[in-house]
């Protein structure tokens, strides 16, 4: 069997008889290429029967099949969500976890019943290991996003390559502090510092770019520590044309981080460089936008519903400064202001409230100063929950409740205009599965009507904003649809 992985957890198998289906298809066809050939060494020789191939290929594979410790072969992850989101009137609405004007600013509101899209990962791993014991991993991954309805999307998706790169560990020469380190390169999520909350389909931290890194350097027991440098890219912002004659400038942001780990404690510190991005034009105007930056966080992962029942949970303190002010994607924005100073904290558990009611709470909250402007202030607080209740070996329900307070004063930036005020939105969506049970069970098909409402005041926020004045969404409405998601 081969085995397919999602992270370190293997979660389910493709069976040999699948394989030689496929591998059945390719053999024919290079049968028919080299017909003319066998022809002429032996004309007499009879094609060998489907079965004959079969029993073949089946003997074949213990070439090709990955060792039962699953060190060796190809393996396949996925990550798909799709569905349809509809207004009363049977069209579609805007959505997503970012559609309030905190969302421009990193402030979610929820998924459940507020996904329009369909958005999908495929990860191919290739993993082998050397006569010395040294394993390699090797792994790609294709991404496509659309909010379109069509069946055709080429048009109008966005296909990307987001992850293509190379990790080596259990390496034969290291010793000592590096025996059990790893190292890698490429483009990559970075293993650690990529963890979200799922319900708001956020992440606490994310970083990503290309670059090279190790990881697990332990220092003893309960200490280690991984070491990267990622590099993002600024592309084609508008600068002072003093500086650069065409009026456009592209720039490098380098991003040097150690991630430390002392027991459930995490400590993570990161330094940013991004090499004349001062020059870049903010607003129509220079405004000395930020060319260094400083992030750090600290979080604790717990192995319990914040001691009070079994589950989990995870806490995290979030800091930056000048291009660390963007505190969720590191590194990724090069409008911040160089005394922009942003501090966000997130928390969220699991747990089961008796054997078949299960609760997810989550909260994030964020506040940043001079984020972009001289005097502008952005602050936003997000209560989020998932309630499911497990009826059948098949079917649950589940319920969403997200609510979101939010005074963003804008100095005008990017002309957007200052608004404060409350989101709110209740999902309940009957879901089936293969088998109930646990938070990260999937596939899952699910039906949902959700009910939204906001002040009149945030629609001034934005000329085409999804919740503005000219948006055919509006406040006190109900919205239906369906969706599946799926991740192995």
């Amino acid at each position: 069997m081969f085995n397919i992985t999602y992270g370190t957890t293997s979660v389910k198998t493709i069976s040999k008889g699948h394989l030689l289906a496929v591998a059945v298809s390719l053999v024919s066809l290079g049968l028919m290429a080299g017909q003319a050939q066998a022809q002429d060494q032996n004309q007499n020789q009879k094609a060998q029967s489907v079965e004959e191939r079969l029993a073949a290929l089946e003997a074949g594979l213990a070439d090709v099949e990955p060792k039962a410790n699953g060190l060796e072969g190809f393996s396949f992850n996925t990550y798909a969500r799709s569905g349809l989101l509809l207004g009363g009137d049977l069209q579609s609405v805007p959505g997503g976890p970012y559609l309030t004007p905190a969302g421009s600013v990193g402030g979610p509101v929820g998924r459940l019943g507020n996904e329009p899209d369909t958005y999908l990962e495929a990860i191919l791993n290739y993993k082998q290991v050397a006569e010395n014991g040294t394993q390699s991993h090797y792994r790609l991954m294709i991404a496509d996003s659309t909010t379109s309805s069509n069946d055709w999307t080429a048009g109008d998706g966005a296909l990307n390559v987001r992850q293509a790169y190379v990790e080596f560990s259990n390496l034969a020469s290291f010793s000592g502090i590096f025996e059990d380190s790893s190292i890698w390169a490429g483009k990559r999520f970075d293993r650690d510092l990529n963890f979200d909350i799922h319900w708001l389909d956020s992440d606490i931290i994310f970083l990503g770019g290309l670059g090279a890194g190790i990881y697990d350097v332990k220092f003893s027991d309960s200490v280690k520590s991984n070491f990267s440098l990622y590099g993002r890219s600024f592309i084609d912002f508008p600068a002072d044309t003093d500086f650069v004659p065409s009026g456009s400038y592209s720039t490098d942001n380098l991003i040097l981080t150690a991630d430390n780990y002392f027991g459930n404690w995490q400590w993570t510190l990161s330094g940013m460089k991004a090499q004349d991005n001062d020059q870049r034009l903010v607003n129509g105007t220079n405004t000395s936008a930020a060319e260094t930056g400083i992030h750090t966080m600290l979080a604790y992962h717990g192995d319990s519903f914040f001691g009070m029942a079994d589950g989990t949970f995870k806490v995290a303190v979030l800091h930056g400064q000048g291009l660390g002010a963007e505190t969720k994607n590191l590194g990724a924005d090069g409008n911040l202001n160089e005394d922009a100073s942003s501090t966000r904290v997130a928390a969220y558990g699991t747990t089961y409230l008796t054997d078949t009611w299960r609760f997810a709470p989550a909260i994030m909250a964020e506040t940043s100063t001079d984020r972009y402007l001289e005097g502008d202030e952005y602050q936003w607080l997000t209560f989020n929950a998932r309630l499911a209740n497990e009826i059948t070996a098949n079917f649950e329900m589940q319920y969403e409740a997200s609510w979101q307070t939010m005074d963003l004063k804008t100095m005008g930036y990017d002309g957007r205009n200052a608004v404060d005020g409350d989101y709110s939105r209740f999902t309940i969506a009957p879901t089936f599965k293969p088998q109930v049970g646990g938070f990260w069970n999937r596939p899952e098909i699910r039906v949902f009507a959700s009910y939204s409402t906001w002040d009149d005041k945030l629609e001034s926020y934005a000329a085409g904003d999804p919740l503005g004045a000219d948006s055919d969404f509006e406040s006190a409405q109900w919205t239906f649809g369906t969706q599946m998601e799926i991740w192995f």
